[in-house]
């Protein structure tokens, strides 16, 4: 058994088209960061990734493509995610209203919500996202 398969995984957004534009964004260098709800690391019981751990990515079909290592974690208020951070993403934002538009969209979602527990969960301003910057540190062969 390859030692990357008992790597947990990082997991962009939900299998289907937007998981696929995230994955392929980070295999072409332009997706080197991500933010989650830290609420929704608590309410799953993961813990929070440290600088240094190493993540399997898989793509919508559940095969894995990569492995990242995460190179810093922040936990901060939606309303202080900083336009690099944003524009590190690689999802083309050029402004943090278009990023902040496109996360609350996907997190006020029924995807998101249902995984919350939760169907009239909304952001605001004051709400604690987990930042994370990654970096590829091996593209693994689709089978």
């Amino acid at each position: 058994m390859p030692a990357h398969d008992a790597l947990p995984h990082l997991e962009f957004a939900f299998p289907g088209p937007l998981r696929d534009r995230l994955v392929a964004a980070v295999l072409s260098g332009a997706k080197t960061t991500t933010t989650g709800l830290l609420r929704d690391y608590e309410h799953a019981g993961d813990p929070l990734p440290q600088a240094g751990a190493r993540f399997l990515v898989p793509d919508s079909g559940g095969r894995p493509v990569a492995v990242v290592e995460t190179t810093q974690v922040r936990v901060l208020r939606l309303a202080d995610v900083d336009l690099r951070h944003a524009v590190d993403e690689g999802e083309g934002h050029r402004t943090l209203a278009e990023w902040r538009a496109d996360h609350e969209s996907f997190w006020h979602g029924p995807d998101m919500r249902q995984a919350l527990g939760d169907p009239l969960f909304t952001v605001d301003d004051d709400t604690l996202v987990v930042a994370e910057r990654f970096r590829v540190v091996e593209r693994l062969p689709v089978s």
